[in-house]
């Protein structure tokens, strides 16, 4: 799937030497029953699906850099809602000429995401603001069009925003329209638990590159702006609302642009896509009885796509479970009324010290702190 993308590109005999770096946990696609599957992306260090485009970025950089003469590492902006930050501080950790800075908005990610964002020191930096996840993306943006920043820093994202972050998510999809096809003759319907609308906008490529993909139903948390586009065919950004679903809770979704780009007239993206809001209410009735219903403990985000999938009229959809649930115990397990037990990759993250910077939602303090930080 990814070859055809690199061609004539300095990774294009790499491709396979990457995938093997990146692809180091399984990638599950299980049954639950006739009516309902799972794609399991949560296997990875940091028990969510970031890991796998992290991963790949990562491999795929730390080539590049390798061979170049310029002394100055890259800096990797990345601003995070809960999981994008420490998968791409896992990914980068200890990674020769790159260095990472992770923006996360403090008080609105668990206690566990936080201590997977701020556990790591050598060339990962992790800055805290008192603001919402839109207000880190617009600091990293805001940085790229600062002119310090870009005569000073060598600068690349790992948000969705890097097409390297997006291109390695459509192999999952690719993976389960082809298991599917194979066993039914049928194309693939998934059910993409989403915020900021880059792991659909990924099902949606594989999609428009041929594979066997039908309907992609977007499963949202209370936050609107998609529902609403895709109601009205106007867009619209929102004011973000806090939900349990934190890593969803986004009010100007930077993917829509890419979708829009995709599929320009609304009536084309109608055809292939729909969305759902679920809210807070039936997030929690959905943890609260999946142990009893199915069997499965649900992270909030997965929840938001298993209610979204009870809603369809349609059989066989699969939804894509996003995060390992033990990353979210304060909502998990009041609920269900026990512990989670924690993967193993993640505890080892868990048991380490942390090291984090508070600063004020503005780039005038981010440029301060770096600066301070490199000496000037």
């Amino acid at each position: 799937m990814l070859r055809s993308f690199f061609e004539g590109d300095p990774l294009e005999g790499e491709i396979a030497d990457i995938c093997e770096e990146t692809f180091t946990f399984p990638v599950l696609l299980r049954r639950l029953d006739d009516s309902i599957s799972l794609l399991e992306l949560f296997h990875g260090p940091t028990a969510a699906f970031k890991d796998v485009g992290a991963r790949f970025l990562a491999s795929s950089l730390s080539r590049l850099e390798a061979d170049r003469d310029d002394d100055r590492p890259l800096t990797i902006l990345v601003a995070t809602s809960g999981d994008t930050g420490a998968a791409v501080a896992s990914a980068f950790y200890g990674k020769p000429h790159v260095e990472v800075i992770v923006i996360y908005p403090r008080g609105r990610v668990s206690d566990r995401q936080e201590q997977l964002l701020t556990c790591w020191d050598d060339n990962i930096q992790t800055f805290g603001i008192d603001a919402d996840f839109d207000a880190c993306q617009q600091l990293v943006k805001a940085a790229f069009d600062d002119d310090w920043w870009r005569k000073h820093m060598r600068l690349s994202s790992a948000n969705s925003i890097n097409i390297g972050r997006l291109l390695p998510q459509m192999t999952y999809y690719g993976y389960t329209a082809l298991e599917r096809w194979r066993q039914t003759g049928e194309p693939l319907d998934t059910v993409v638990p989403t915020g900021n609308a880059g792991n659909v906008r990924a099902c949606l490529y594989a999609r428009e590159i041929g594979l066997p993909i039908g309907r992609v139903v977007m499963a949202t948390n209370a936050n609107r702006p998609i529902t609403h586009y895709l109601e009205t065919g106007e867009w619209t950004a929102f004011e973000m609302v806090e939900t349990l679903a934190t890593a969803m809770d986004v009010g100007d979704p930077s993917n829509v642009e890419r979708v829009r780009h995709l599929y320009p007239d609304i009536d084309s993206l109608r055809d292939v896509l729909e969305a759902r809001r679920i809210d807070d209410e039936s997030i929690r009735d959905v943890m609260r009885s999946g142990p009893d219903e199915w069997g499965e403990v649900w992270d909030p985000h997965t929840a938001c796509g298993v209610r979204v999938r009870e809603k369809l009229d349609r059989d066989d959809a699969v939804i894509v479970a996003t995060a390992h649930p033990a990353k979210f115990p304060e909502v998990v397990e009041p609920l269900i009324g026990r512990e989670v037990e924690i993967p193993e990759r993640m505890a080892e993250w868990l048991r380490q010290p942390t090291h984090m910077t508070e600063i004020e939602p503005d780039l005038e303090a981010l440029t301060r702190e770096v600066r301070r930080e490199r000496g000037d």
